[in-house]
């Protein structure tokens, strides 16, 4: 056994006396000969690999009443609502990922062969962590967005792989940065028959999984190296407040158009969409972008918590 091997096997060990056996973590680390903070470590980082599955049998009979308030006011399909309370946006994002490993798990335990189309994101890769592993190489993953920054370098949140991973199952990725360094270069790159192919699987996908996506400073898109302090700006004065794979619409949902479309190479989305498409985001900080994407009807699922459902339905 490895050192790795040995680190997930400890994981193990203390998540079942954890989450099982109900000790302490100062008993646990009792227990191992560790320390309190290293058994904090592992039992978070059994969570974190998708080691633990947690399911809570009875509902939260607040969050199904907005989940189906929501559903009537945006015309949604599916809507999930995690309680919420006066939690901050990091605990929010751990109730998202496992809500959100629960409805994924409700499309890959089908028998028959679905494509899940892909984004990327902080949120959908926690969710795709606290998926289960399964066995379901009928499968297949497609990212909708091309994970190369303008620095060369590839995103953190390049998640199709690790949801193919889980699943057994294959991955197919867009051979392109998201964004092309010009309009010739985006040429090049969507003319390439590889490309072409993977959009093409990713526009008839079966379902597809997204984050909703703020702009403002330091956002995913600046921070990961995609747009430049000064698109940001340019895209707020425009009245930016949301995205979905590099696609920015504004309050109302309206598409807001920039220098930056004639580099997109992101699979294409439109409002008003009649595709599956199921949106993962909660939090004070993404409750413009959320507030945005149900508006223009980008989406037609949404998991989102219950302090975002009451601001929406009060609108």
């Amino acid at each position: 056994m490895n050192k790795e091997e040995k680190k997930q096997e400890l994981a193990a060990r203390a998540a079942w006396m954890y989450y099982v056996a109900g000790l302490t973590q100062q008993e646990i680390a009792q227990s191992l000969g560790l320390s309190r903070q290293v058994a904090q470590r592992l039992v978070s980082a059994a969570r974190e690999q998708g080691m633990v599955s947690v399911k809570i049998a009875h509902p939260v009979t607040h969050c199904l009443a907005l989940a189906q308030a929501l559903s009537a006011k945006f015309g949604l399909t599916l809507c999930r609502v995690v309680p919420s309370g006066q939690l901050d946006d990091d605990a929010v994002q751990q109730m998202l990922a496992v809500e959100g490993a629960e409805v994924m798990s409700q499309f890959i335990s089908e028998d028959t062969p679905q494509t899940f189309g892909i984004g990327s994101g902080k949120t959908l890769r926690a969710i795709i962590d606290a998926l289960p592993w399964t066995e379901r190489p009928q499968h297949h993953c497609v990212s909708m967005i091309g994970a190369i920054a303008r620095d060369d370098s590839g995103t953190r949140y390049d998640v199709p792989l690790k949801m193919a991973e889980k699943m057994q199952g294959k991955y197919f990725f867009i051979p392109a940065p998201l964004y092309a360094d010009s309009p010739d270069d985006r040429e090049m790159w969507c003319r390439h028959q590889v490309y072409q192919r993977v959009t093409q699987r990713a526009l008839n996908a079966s379902v597809i999984f997204l984050g909703i996506g703020e702009v403002s400073p330091g956002c995913p898109l600046n921070a990961e190296g995609f747009i430049t302090d000064q698109q940001v700006s340019d895209l707020q004065s425009k009245g930016a407040a949301g995205e979905m794979l590099g696609h920015f619409f504004n309050q109302q949902g309206e598409r807001i158009y920039s220098e930056l479309d004639a580099l997109l190479t992101s699979v294409p989305l439109e409002a008003n969409t009649t595709r599956n498409i199921i949106g993962f985001a909660g939090g004070e900080r993404k409750y413009a972008a959320i507030r945005a994407a149900v508006a223009g009807r980008w989406v037609n699922g949404l998991v989102t918590d219950e302090a975002t459902a009451n601001r929406l339905l009060s609108l």
